[in-house]
């Protein structure tokens, strides 16, 4: 029963770090996309590269930003995850 426990608490943690790794990439690229969204609608502009461009332009700033802060999010979860690995071998 407590090997379920740990894979449990292990799919919680996965499913957390995820949010938080992939939140500082989707939320610029959400926002930015609403705001162009409804600057074309005002303007009826309705060009495609017009709204792809710019949300390109966020998602790399945001990555250039926050890269570093999610890989060592990843990374200490994975650390994590191997430590944890002689407790389960017994």
């Amino acid at each position: 029963m407590a090997d379920a426990d740990y894979f449990l608490t292990v799919a919680n943690q996965t499913m957390w770090v995820l949010a938080l790794a992939a939140a500082p990439i989707l939320i610029p690229a959400l926002v930015s996309g609403l705001i162009l969204g409804m600057i074309q609608a005002a303007t009826s502009i309705n060009e495609q590269t017009l709204s792809f461009v710019p949300k390109l332009i966020v998602v790399a700033i945001s990555i250039m930003l926050f890269g570093g802060l999610i890989l060592g999010l990843l990374s200490d979860f994975t650390i994590g995850i191997f430590d944890r690995i002689p407790d389960l071998v017994k």
